[in-house]
């Protein structure tokens, strides 16, 4: 049940496709343009998510596995590679910073609250996230080093720094695709109901979906990015308040969902592993394909975060590796995350 009202909703936001390219063509307001995108880029990922989901499940586990981890955070690059190639660097940094808090406090911590209600306690194998949680850790690490030299030693050559701790990234990211998916992939399997597992699309249509909403996100991605600099004059938000907040919740919004929904189902592995999930990649993919892609055209980005992006991923990081050292969570656990979020929401806001 829960699932379907999901996919209604879904159908329902796709009436924002037309009244955002429509929006876009009169040159309406900035305002108007930037969340009709943003409305419209939800149910677009949802069914992104859906085409990989069912692609998966016909090309066998190890292929399936590459590319729902692909696939995973598509629509967040999309938008972030837009937001290079206009030169908002400072909102592509905030949106991986928000990526990494937001999988960690919010969806986790509503998670860990929706799932809790109406259940004492909920639990999960403490191994295996365990190691994801210390995945995201180290991910981290590597992320936030360019910013602290650069901060504590005034370093002149972070522009190499940044991009060698991003090949290093890459390179591990690859190596954690091959324990999880070949050398220790028992360690991820879980039980699922044999309906569940069974395609409902066919391979044809799931290919044509996958294309389909990869070339409307990036359309609508564009309208998105275009709107940013007059909405944040607008309406008195900071570019960095834009892409720690908003921007990463727009495009992890699907994934979010389904992470929660999960949760509810008490299948809190699940739940975990997408969202734990979802950060690693971010970290160790997702920011060093934007460094590369940056120096293609020649205006190289560095992950040179500001001081309190890097005290909010450190303090996201800890909190997660403490949440998974038992194996339980409660719904209390879920609004302590929530609240931490909520306060660096504020700052955000406000610096």
């Amino acid at each position: 049940m829960l699932k379907l009202s999901f996919e209604r909703i879904l159908f329902i936001l796709l009436i924002f496709i037309p009244i955002s390219i429509v929006m876009e063509l009169t040159h309406s307001n900035p305002v108007f343009i930037f969340f009709t995108a943003a409305l419209a880029i939800i149910p677009l990922a949802g069914f992104m998510g859906k085409a990989t989901e069912e692609l998966s499940k016909q090309v066998g586990a190890g292929l399936g596995g590459l590319l729902n981890a692909t696939f995973g955070n598509a629509t967040e690059l999309i938008i972030a590679i837009f937001a290079l190639q206009a030169g908002l660097f400072e909102v592509v940094k905030a949106s991986i910073t928000g990526g990494i808090i937001g999988n960690m406090l919010l969806i986790v911590g509503c998670s860990m609250l929706f799932g809790g209600l109406k259940r004492e306690k909920q639990t999960f194998n403490p191994q295996v996230q365990g190691a994801n949680s210390t995945m995201l850790a180290l991910a981290a690490v590597g992320l936030i080093m360019p910013a602290l030299v650069s901060h504590i030693f005034d370093f002149n050559t972070v522009e190499t720094l940044s991009l060698g701790v991003s090949f290093i990234l890459v390179i591990t990211y690859i190596f954690s695709l091959l324990f999880s998916l070949r050398t220790h992939k028992h360690l991820y399997s879980c039980e699922e109901d044999p309906e569940e597992c069974k395609p409902k699309w066919s391979k044809n249509k799931a290919i044509m979906v996958l294309l389909l909403t990869t070339a409307v996100i990036a359309m609508e991605s564009e309208f998105l990015v275009g709107a940013v600099e007059p909405v944040s004059a607008s309406l008195g938000l900071t570019e960095l308040f834009i892409g720690v907040i908003v921007v990463a919740i727009i495009g992890n919004a699907a994934e979010h969902s389904t992470a929660i929904l999960m949760a509810i189902k008490n299948k809190m592995d699940l739940s975990l592993g997408i969202a734990i999930g979802s950060s690693t990649q971010i970290a160790l993919l997702i920011a060093p394909v934007l460094v590369f892609v940056s120096y293609i055209w020649g205006n190289p980005m560095t992950l040179v975060f500001n001081q309190f992006e890097v005290v909010a991923i450190i303090a996201a990081v800890v909190i997660a590796n403490m949440i998974c050292s038992d194996g339980e969570s409660n719904w209390f656990e879920g609004v302590q995350l929530i609240a931490l979020y909520a306060m660096m929401g504020v700052v955000f806001f406000l610096i």
